[in-house]
Formats: structure tokens, sequence, C-alpha cells
């Protein structure tokens, strides 16, 4: 059974993902601000986390400026699920680290299809290469873990399952939308932006390695010397 973490503010929201997310055999556990979701996380694992970013006290962005700021948090699943819904709040969440975005209203089945993707890809798949090279940039899959130059480099899950696609196929461009359905499990224009933003914050981490990442305007992503 999967610990699913639920920060939000709202008892009536917060009830209804509780109720849906037990009656789908995960063990969900509620709290309704970011200083208590901290406190949480010191005392329990969890597999995935659900966050609202209107929150009292500690904002939900900030938290997670936080949660990614400590390694051992660096790659836990995180889709924020929040009313604010514009192409630059939403690439703002992406940015600060979290690995889906799903604006409110949104329907029980859409939450649950995307936290049973994001757990399925976090969880890796079996009888896959244990590790992957290209140029200074080595992945080994056993652990999860990227080193540039022999130093590693802390990812979130979809910074690591995007760069792991492009390590895997080499002088491929992606297309946004493939991208997109690849590692997201959907398709929307709309939110083709997070592509950007997620290889935009993957080339930092790189360093000098990013500059590997190509972009073909209008089109997409791939890795190419």
């Amino acid at each position: 059974m999967k610990r699913i973490l639920l920060i939000e503010d709202d008892p009536d929201i917060g009830e209804l993902i509780t109720y849906h997310l037990h009656k789908s055999a995960f063990e969900p556990h509620h709290v309704t601000n970011a200083n208590d979701a901290l406190i949480l996380l010191e005392r329990m694992t969890f597999d995935a986390l659900l966050l609202d970013l209107m929150l009292p006290g500690l904002k939900g962005l900030d938290f997670l400026t936080i949660l990614r700021g400590q390694e051992r948090f660096a790659a836990l699943p995180v889709i924020i699920i929040s009313a604010l819904n514009s192409e630059a709040e939403i690439i703002a969440g992406i940015n600060k680290g979290a690995d889906d975005y799903l604006p409110k209203p949104f329907s029980m089945e859409m939450l649950e299809t995307k936290l049973n993707a994001l757990l399925r890809r976090s969880g890796g798949e079996t009888g896959e290469r244990a590790v992957f090279e290209y140029g200074p940039i080595k992945i080994d899959n056993n652990i999860r873990k990227v080193f540039v130059g022999g130093k590693e480099v802390t990812l979130t899950h979809r910074e690591y399952e995007l760069l792991k696609l492009f390590v895997t196929h080499p002088h491929k461009i992606y297309p946004r939308e493939v991208l997109l359905n690849s590692l997201w499990g959907y398709s929307s224009d709309f939110l083709t932006r997070t592509i950007d933003a997620h290889v935009s914050t993957l080339r930092k981490k790189l360093g000098g390695a990013g500059s590997l990442i190509k972009s073909v305007p209008k089109t997409g992503y791939g890795i190419d010397d």
C-alpha cells in the first residue's frame, strides 16, 4: 500500500481526497499546513506527496524549496494541486521541483490516474540496463543516481526520467507533446511549457554538461554533442 502525504488546508477537499485515496487502496495522511508536513516527514516515509500552494503560514512553493533542498527528499514524487492555474503559476511550480501540476477543480479519477502514473515511473522498470553514459553524464539506474564528471547531481524524479530518456536515445529530438505524454502520461498544448521548465532546470543542474541537451525551435529536445 503506497503511503501518500496530502497537504491541503481546505477540510472538505482534504476529506474528499483522503476518502478516495483510501478507496483506491492508498494510505493517505492529511495535514493542513506545511509545518506539520515537515514534522511528519521526519517521522514517516512517503511514496508521494500532494501539495496545495495557498496554505496558511509557510506557503506551498516555499515548502517545496525546503523539501528539494534536502537530498533525501530530492526525488520524492510531488504533485501540486492548486486553484492557481495560470501558465506562469504552473511553470513556477515545476521550476520549484514539482513533478506534476493538477489545477483545481479536478476529478478524483484524474488525480488517481496522475498519482498511479507517477508512482509507476518512480518505482522503475524491471529488466532495464543498470548504467547509461553519454559524455561526462553517467546514470546508475540501480540506485537512481546521476553523476557528471564523477560528481553526483541531485535530480527530481521527472528530471531523472527526462535525462534518462535523452541519454538512452541520443541524437533523437523529442517533440514536447511526446515528452509530456511519455513522462506525464497525458497530452495538453497548454502544459507542454512544463517541459521547457524541466529542461531549463535540468540544464542548470548538469552544469557544463547541460549544453549537451539541444533544443530545436518549435519542435522539442534531445541530447547530442
